[in-house]
């Protein structure tokens, strides 16, 4: 079930009527048997595996938290993190494994022949696996207290706004809400609704219409032609964050409908100019996440400055790997573990060089690294999109050696494409940063408020993809 969907539409009345006639503890059930029949619309036997990470957490949670033996804590973290892994591995990357263990054994002229197993992969499982991961092992550092409401807990685990492509929430921030009473508001309905419109916005009218630029461009063997390769690059960047970001604020707008409050995923990360800026702009539930659970336990930068070169570049990779099982990821997980090491060597003497006291050429300064790390930003896009390394390869190449306008292959129509379905959003970010308020739209006075909602209604009306395309990370 698809939130750019009448199905859905239909879905959310029935359940949000619901909710409104309920009290707490039956607006609690409500929504988890709701989350299931969401969830399971995909494929109803996947809900055991949801079901499975659920009990293993709420138990090994209980028991951790109860227990002085230290072994006995370790013992039971190591039972919650090994299951979800279990699961995690299996079904994301089982197949991928083994495949390549094929490979390695033919170069040394082992000839075998693996069982592979048809694998479906189930939707939104890397990230609820890290979030009920994050529970248990928050218990065991003693952040968090376990709660005994399993029916409750099992609502942390599957709360459909954001069940299956995030935020990836912590326990500390949605379960005590899930617990409380919660209390409605028309400001936070109407704030609610504003953020479903902004993501069905961004999704319907901005991703899935670059989508139909980019595609066709990476679905094509070489040559390549760079400026055509440049432009879908470009076009992708702005299509990954609108799919993603979208689906993100559509979720934290369904949930604040309810009064419940999710982190905000990405904070304008194209105004970032830095590697690690970046990170604390774009998927922030799983950059946080790799922070927290994996880079500071590797010892974070307590260690040297070759230790913490070391835990960046792990930390990376696995955070590629979490999007996939292929070399791609991977690659683009290596790719940002140099980027953010090379910024920690480097910007001590950046920042002595270009050091400025007039404000507008500090203005301008801001300008150029953000455009200039853009540029970076899209070459991780090139690995993160390309269909395998050899297309990577080529795609890259023609950007240097091909380069050049071609009368006849749409480069004009594909770059003014581009600026229409782009150039709503760019505004409304500029406005974004300037004023530092995400929800600088929806706080404006009434009359322009009025006038972009209307154009925003009829450029989806018009010119929107209306048949439900799936969200880009719902494979992740």
């Amino acid at each position: 079930m698809l939130f750019n969907t009448i199905e859905f539409f239909i879905f959310f009345i029935i359940v949000y009527t619901l909710y409104l006639i309920s009290n707490h503890k039956y607006q609690n059930r409500m929504l988890l048997v709701a989350s299931y029949i969401f969830y399971g619309a995909w494929n109803w036997k996947f809900l055991s595996l949801i079901l499975i990470s659920t009990i293993l957490d709420y138990f090994c949670g209980i028991i951790i938290y109860e227990s002085n033996d230290v072994r006995r804590r370790k013992l039971f973290l190591f039972f919650s993190v090994a299951g979800n892994i279990t699961i995690l591995g299996f079904f994301k990357y089982f197949n991928f494994f083994v495949s390549n263990l094929q490979t390695l054994l033919n170069t040394f002229s082992i000839s075998l022949q693996p069982h592979f197993i048809h694998i479906i992969l189930p939707v939104g499982i890397s990230f609820y696996t890290f979030q009920t991961m994050s529970y248990t092992i928050d218990i065991y550092y003693k952040k968090l207290e376990p709660t005994r409401k399993f029916f409750d807990f099992a609502l942390f685990v599957a709360f459909f706004p954001q069940l299956v492509a995030g935020p990836i929430e912590r326990a500390k921030n949605l379960l005590p809400q899930i617990l409380a009473p919660r209390k409605l508001t028309l400001d936070k309905f109407r704030e609610g609704i504003h953020l479903i419109f902004w993501g069905l916005f961004q999704k319907m009218f901005i991703a899935d219409n670059l989508a139909k630029l980019v595609d066709p461009v990476f679905a094509s063997g070489p040559p390549y032609i760079g400026t055509k390769v440049l432009l879908a690059l470009y076009a992708f960047a702005f299509q990954i964050f609108c799919d993603f970001a979208g689906y993100s604020n559509i979720a934290r707008g369904l949930a604040k409908c309810m009064g419940i409050e999710l982190m905000v995923n990405f904070n304008l990360p194209y105004f970032a100019t830095n590697p690690s800026d970046f990170w604390n702009r774009w998927h922030i539930s799983l950059s946080s996440w790799l922070r927290d659970y994996l880079y500071i336990p590797l010892g974070g930068n307590r260690h040297g400055s070759i230790s913490t070169y070391k835990n960046l570049a792990l930390t990376m990779l696995l955070g590629g790997l979490w999007h996939g099982a292929a070399w791609t990821f991977i690659i683009w997980g290596i790719y940002q573990g140099t980027l953010l090491i090379v910024h920690r060597l480097v910007k001590d003497i950046l920042n002595k060089i270009f050091s400025f006291q007039n404000l507008y050429v500090n203005k301008l300064w801001f300008l150029i690294r953000v455009i200039v790390f853009f540029q970076f930003v899209c070459i991780g896009w090139l690995i993160f999109r390309g269909q395998s390394v050899s297309q990577i390869i080529y795609m890259f190449y023609s950007i240097f050696s091909n380069f050049h306008f071609v009368k006849g292959i749409g480069l004009w129509q594909m770059f003014s494409s581009i600026i229409f379905f782009i150039a709503l959003l760019l505004v409304v970010q500029v406005m974004q940063f300037l004023k530092d308020d995400l929800l600088i739209l929806y706080r404006n006075n009434f009359i322009l408020k009025s006038i972009v909602y209307f154009l925003m209604f009829y450029l989806i009306l018009l010119f929107g993809v209306t048949h439900g395309k799936e969200f880009i990370y719902f494979q992740f």
